[in-house]
């Protein structure tokens, strides 16, 4: 079981690392401006959703097996630049995908739900972070090492969903003030587009991290 002052700690560092600028935010943000709040809260329940993978992953020990298969980073990242520029090329459609500033369908909901997902479990840098980071709040004299991890995962977990659903009512309001402007579904399209393009340049130009560098990678919000 983790101790209170153990949890109190990792709890002030997530919530230092939710307020590092990063892709998740940015595909919240984005998401958020182009379809509403609940735009946002989808992105955010993808995002949270990929965490918990990541977190089995690494309670498991999938990520180490491979993390030390040196092609893996290079043909995750590709993979997750290819499928960015996808969606981007899917929200410059003029007839096509979800329409910026529509509400937000049970269909369309879950298609953002999972582009999060997608977007969020295919980022190496996040898979290789919660497999350094999540450790240092595990103590094995306080039980099973596994057993923490997935602790420590979902709270994660949970306090993302939490920030991010936050974070995506907030840009969900000024995406509602846009559509008031002349142009604004031109201009929200265009704006998603950019962001998921960016997103795929940054994996693109990622440089592959060894493991113990790994501790200095971007974070969950940053990663």
């Amino acid at each position: 079981m983790i101790s209170l002052a153990t949890l109190a700690l990792f709890l002030l560092a997530v919530l230092a690392l939710f307020l590092s600028p990063g892709p998740n935010m940015a595909f919240v943000l984005s998401h958020g401006v182009a379809h509403g709040p609940r735009g946002g809260f989808a992105a955010a329940l993808g995002i949270s959703s990929a965490d918990l993978v990541h977190t089995l992953f690494a309670a498991t020990g999938v990520t180490a097996l491979v993390a030390a298969w040196p092609p893996y980073f290079d043909l995750l990242r590709y993979a997750g630049a290819l499928y960015l520029l996808w969606l981007a090329f899917q929200a410059l459609r003029s007839n096509g995908g979800l329409p910026a500033g529509a509400r937000v369908q049970p269909s369309a909901f879950a298609r953002i739900v999972r582009m999060a997902f997608l977007n969020n479990l295919v980022n190496p840098k996040a898979l290789l972070f919660f497999m350094v980071f999540l450790p240092q709040f595990v103590d094995p004299a306080r039980g099973s090492v596994p057993l923490q991890l997935v602790q420590l995962g979902v709270m994660l977990s949970a306090a993302a969903l939490a920030f991010n659903t936050l974070l995506g009512a907030c840009s969900g309001q000024v995406g509602r003030w846009l559509q008031r402007r002349p142009g604004a579904e031109r201009f929200q399209r265009g704006l998603l587009a950019l962001v998921m393009v960016g997103l795929a340049i940054r994996l693109l130009l990622l440089d592959r991290p060894s493991v113990p560098s790994a501790l200095s990678a971007t974070p969950v919000q940053g990663s």
